[in-house]
């Protein structure tokens, strides 16, 4: 007998079909039949070792986060029940040019530091890898769901040229280019760039296509952190466009939104040119998150020039009065490039976490507002936070527009991501509640997709997109990474006041035939694994 029968579900398969009723039988961690309603009358039903009753339940692929955070997360909580209860199967890591693979010690220590208000220092992490390969082996030990890596080109130049604003060498631009080819054949589905980030942001775009056309040989994608979602938004999502022509790259458009008071309403601006690109040929898909907030660091706002050199560099300038000068007339005058070209309210910038034990009565609230408390000006509390806090904190951007969300998530090549980050006190919603707040809100109460639409978007499409042939989609032969929700209460649990809250109406959820999720709790179950693509060039 078979593992496992799902008796009576609402099958939305990942394709944007209309559903259907059906008995769905699992075993050895795969979708072995699919017995829809019809056929089953007067037939003996399937039988199995176990069944479970989805009668009113939708039965689904998995979801994949297209864009996750957890690099370390995964390593560091077994549990991880921010994703697993939302029915998140797979997610994408090595975001945004800045993760730990590949690495030597000095690299390793700078990136650590950089991205501490993603994903934490590590101080808690065992860091027993040095390349992408190693990195995945160590996934493969057992986690809670499935990963997928992108290899980050801001930490591959980190390791190669530094931290310093200049152009690579040729020799230099030649060990990039093996250390992309080295990662892709390691398992990597793709690269990606953090184009806001330093010292990513320091690659001028005739570097990036060199090393796209490497991604492009292997079969992979390119998914940049473009270089602006404020002021020029729109000529960097065309820049990146443009780029990937040339290079003959597949593009994914990370966290594709449209922000700050310059963009408000301009999302068929952005939609047009997308289509344009499509008639004319392009691979080309996106991922977004459905809230109007951003979330980042806060040292991430500070001008490139100021994090030139790396992490110390930049508390050492934060620390002379002179150049700290500087940065405020950059940030709160100019509008640096490290806010997107637009000059930063401080009223928008909420701090979600910090590193330091002390520091726990600046979360929560806006820079401005804790100036006040102390009766001083928000860049002296910005600038003290920072040097304290050895660039820790992590912030929410309150600078979206809920018009501009909705109209990108209606486009035919839209994909989920939640862009979370699971650190900090109070962390942006996103990272507990992206996928079931789909569901719920965009799908039960707006009507802004259709379930069958919504579905496809979260599943079949991101499958699709990291070229996995066996998940993605409701079908026999297919992984079984599936979800049991229910359609009349799916909903996000988290909040801005809440973050942490889980979600509702998702009882099961199941990873390599496994339940992860089983009666809308975890079990101790790690089915997941590094998901490594197969190279298709040498």
């Amino acid at each position: 007998m078979e593992d496992l029968v799902i008796r009576d579900a609402d099958v939305v398969d990942g394709t944007g079909a209309d559903s259907y009723r059906a008995d769905v039988v699992v075993d050895g961690g795969r979708i072995v039949s699919i017995v829809k309603e019809a056929a089953a009358a007067g037939c003996q039903r399937p039988k199995a070792v176990r069944e479970l009753d989805a009668e009113g339940l939708v039965l689904s692929p998995g979801f994949i986060d297209m864009h996750a955070h957890s690099d370390l997360a995964l390593l560091r909580d077994p549990d991880h029940s921010a994703k697993a209860a939302q029915g998140v199967t797979l997610e994408v890591l090595g975001q945004d040019g800045l993760s730990y693979a590949p690495v030597d010690d000095r690299t390793l220590d700078g990136v650590r530091r950089s991205v501490a208000g993603w994903n934490g220092s590590g101080d808690d992490i065992d860091f027993d890898w040095r390349s992408v390969g190693e990195y995945l082996d160590r996934l493969d030990r057992g986690i809670a769901v499935n990963a997928a890596y992108l290899v980050p080109q801001g930490t591959v130049r980190a390791l190669v040229v530094g931290w310093d604003d200049r152009e690579a060498t040729p020799a230099e631009l030649d060990r990039m280019r093996r250390l992309v080819a080295e990662g892709l054949e390691q398992g990597a589905v793709g690269m990606s760039s953090g184009l806001t980030y330093t010292p990513g942001m320091y690659a001028k775009n005739a570097e990036l296509t060199e090393l796209c056309r490497v991604v492009a040989a292997y079969g992979g994608y390119y998914c940049p952190h473009h270089r602006s979602y404020g002021a020029g938004a729109l000529e960097a999502y065309a820049e990146m466009v443009e780029l990937s022509r040339q290079a003959g790259c597949p593009l994914h458009l990370a966290h594709a939104t449209l922000n700050f008071g310059v963009n408000e309403g301009r999302a068929p601006e952005l939609l047009a040119l997308l289509d344009d690109a499509l008639a004319a040929g392009a691979d080309l898909t996106l991922d977004t998150y459905p809230y109007t907030a951003g979330c980042t660091t806060l040292a991430a706002l500070l001008p490139s020039w100021a994090s030139e050199g790396g992490p110390r560099e930049t508390l050492r300038r934060l620390t002379d009065d002179g150049t700290a000068e500087r940065i405020r007339h950059d940030l709160e005058v100019v509008g640096s490039d490290g806010c997107h070209g637009v000059p930063v309210d401080w009223d928008t910038v909420e701090i979600s976490g910090v590193g330091g034990p002390g520091l726990g009565e600046y979360v929560g609230r806006t820079v401005r507002e804790s100036a006040a408390l102390r009766g001083e000006t928000p860049w002296t509390t910005a600038r003290r936070l920072l040097v304290e806090d050895r660039l820790a904190p992590a912030i929410l951007q309150h600078v979206g527009h809920e018009e501009n969300v909705r109209a990108i998530m209606r486009h035919r090549v839209h994909t989920g991501g939640s862009d979370g980050i699971l650190q900090g006190a109070k962390p942006h919603p996103r990272a507990y509640g992206t996928f079931p707040r789909y569901l719920g809100e965009y799908v039960r109460e707006s009507g802004v997709l259709s379930l069958e639409e919504c579905v496809a978007h979260l599943t079949g499409r991101p499958a699709a997109r990291l070229r996995l042939p066996d998940r993605g989609l409701v079908r026999e032969g297919h992984r079984a990474d599936l979800v049991l929700f229910d359609p009349r209460t799916v909903a996000a649990g988290s909040s801005y006041d809440a973050p942490r809250t889980p979600p509702t109406g998702i009882p099961y959820v199941l990873i390599d035939g496994r339940f992860v999720i089983e009666d809308g709790r975890r079990t101790d179950v790690l089915a997941g694994r590094a998901v490594r693509r197969s190279p298709v060039a040498g």
